[in-house]
């Protein structure tokens, strides 16, 4: 599988673009969530997706990961092809579609063209499971980063002479806050600041 093209975009549309890549011009299949966040570039790096059926071959592209993975859960419902698929992503974005999974809300999937009810419920009986899955993977692989930042903050701060008991508290209160912290410099930082 072709896992990303890098080149310049030689022709761009909202339903495809054509990428040059050591001299060969590769036709990509878009969503309009892609082309919202191409539309201004001149060069790109597009993940891909490539598509291989009875009557032809064809290339996907999607401006980040996450869109290619949900592209790819919903080529595995029964019933949605490529297009499709990619409809559902010109009509909603990424965390959208997972959302609107997530809560079964079978309206939000029921309003993109060529979606009925029986097709929106089961992309929702199809996918909740493993989106939640991918969901608590994110939300655990946070809780992990947290606790090694917190720990690594921890440290600095008593090694500075700070006492334990009230650095801890700190520390506590500014994660709470701001969970999406990311470097042990920017916690010390803030933890510090709360402190002063």
């Amino acid at each position: 599988m072709i896992a990303y093209i890098s080149g310049p975009i030689t022709f761009k549309s909202p339903a495809y673009i054509y990428v040059e890549a050591a001299g060969v011009g590769y036709h990509i299949n878009i969503s309009l969530n892609t082309f919202s966040k191409i539309e201004h570039l001149e060069q790109v790096k597009i993940l891909t997706y490539f598509h291989v059926k009875e009557d032809g071959q064809s290339l996907y592209g999607f401006y980040d990961a996450e869109e290619r993975q949900i592209f790819i859960h919903l080529l595995s419902v029964s019933g949605i092809g490529p297009n499709t698929a990619r409809v559902i992503l010109s009509y909603m974005n990424p965390e959208e579609v997972n959302m609107a999974i997530l809560q079964e809300n079978v309206a939000a999937l029921n309003a993109v063209k060529g979606i009925g009810p029986k097709t929106a419920k089961r992309i929702i009986l199809d996918l909740k499971d493993k989106i939640a899955k991918k969901q608590d993977d994110v939300a655990s692989l946070v809780v992990t980063v947290n606790n090694t930042i917190r720990e690594e903050a921890l440290s600095a701060l008593l090694a500075l002479g700070f006492p334990k008991a009230g650095v801890q508290k700190s520390i506590s209160q500014v994660l709470r806050s701001d969970p999406s912290v990311g470097s042990v410099e920017d916690l010390i930082k803030k933890v510090l600041k709360q402190m002063s």
